[in-house]
């Protein structure tokens, strides 16, 4: 099947645009972005993918509240063909100038949730170590993704509330990945779609004249299999800085983590994370959550609106819950991102840290699957 870009020389294999070189039913390529403002009054998820070897094309934008309220719209469609053309339902993704502007909108529709979100981009994109994870004889994650800085601005509506979004106020990161990795139903047979062990803390920060990005995954022994982190030099917004100017990014150390768990779970309720420079310098950042999000809230552990499950030709809802009402021990509400408070000296800045953490952990105690401090 030819599709449009097809006419630009942007060919990887002999193929047409619209198949894959690989037959891996997995692949995906997705945007996933995050929006706070400074005090931690409310989070915004978006997710936006397509899963051409599933025929599946699917997104979300779920907002949460201080008073613990929080609203899931979901949107997908069967994908046949054409992956630039990004919508699902009432959703649409529109890059409006690749690697600066993004905007997402759900038109007004039976569920009462509507919104008309712009990202911009105020920092250079960056390009991650790529992620290659095993689980017994088999790879479950093979990925790469870069990652970039931004303010937000539009608003959201549910049900007559409406949230504006102010572009002074509010920060956020963009996420973009493509490989594989576990999706879509659970399997058949010898089932990966959960991993047996994950110990996953990622960290991107705000702060007034920088912005700075920290992560790592580690097995039980501690030992990582990935990690990063980098310094970035902030622009104002919708300026006319290169995005693509490697130049404006300072590499740095992973260094350590000293993480404290709310009694009963395995929840951060306070960390420090240490960046260490070339020179020998090294960062502490204190770390300390405002407002909590669950990441099912964006289809990750979702066992209806997984990412990639199909769902007919079209279909969309929304899903509402209390974050103060749910069980934190449930495997589906494990992935989480907090708003976070960060300090570093007399240096003050807004962030998230999320973590995913299931399986043991030596370090601090974790045993079992779920088992909590």
């Amino acid at each position: 099947m030819l599709i449009s870009f097809d006419d630009y020389p942007l060919h990887q294999t002999a193929e047409p645009l619209s198949y894959l070189a690989s037959s891996e039913r997995n692949m995906y390529a997705r945007y996933w972005y995050n929006g706070y403002d400074f005090n931690g009054d409310f989070y915004i998820g978006v997710a936006f993918a397509a899963y051409p070897n599933r025929e599946v094309m699917d997104g979300a934008v779920s907002i949460v509240r201080k008073d613990g309220t929080q609203h899931s719209f979901r949107a997908s469609r069967r994908l046949r063909g054409d992956r630039t053309d990004l919508h699902a339902g009432p959703m649409r993704h529109e890059i409006v100038e690749p690697m600066r502007a993004v905007r997402i909108t759900v038109a007004p529709n039976d569920t009462g949730f509507a919104c008309d979100l712009t990202f911009h981009a105020n920092t250079i994109a960056h390009e991650e170590p790529a992620d290659h994870m095993k689980q017994g004889l088999r790879t479950v994650a093979q990925m790469k993704r870069f990652t970039q800085f931004g303010r937000w601005e539009g608003y959201i509506i549910v049900h007559g509330e409406r949230q504006d979004i102010d572009i002074r106020t509010t920060y956020g990161t963009k996420d973009r990945s493509w490989g594989w990795r576990w999706t879509g139903e659970p399997e058949q047979g010898v089932s990966r779609d959960i991993p047996e062990q994950f110990f996953w803390l990622w960290a991107p920060i705000h702060w007034q004249d920088r912005c700075t990005h920290w992560g790592q995954h580690e097995y039980a022994d501690s030992k990582r299999w990935k990690e990063f982190a980098q310094v970035f030099r902030t622009f104002p917004v919708q300026s006319g800085f290169d995005p693509l100017d490697e130049g404006q990014v300072e590499a740095a150390l992973c260094g350590d983590h000293r993480l404290d768990f709310a009694k009963g779970s395995r929840l951060i309720s306070r960390a420090e994370i240490d960046t260490v420079y070339r020179d020998g310098r090294k960062e502490t950042f204190l770390l300390e959550p405002l407002l909590r999000y669950h990441m099912y809230g964006t289809g990750y552990n979702h066992p209806e609106w997984g990412h990639g499950f199909y769902k007919g030709e079209e279909a969309h809802t929304l899903e509402s819950w209390n974050i103060n009402e749910i069980d934190r021990n449930a495997p589906q509400f494990m992935h989480v991102q907090q708003v976070v408070r960060a300090t570093c000296g007399d240096q003050v800045g807004v962030g998230v840290l999320e973590q995913y953490i299931v399986g043991p952990h030596q370090r601090y105690g974790l045993q079992g699957f779920l088992d909590p401090v």
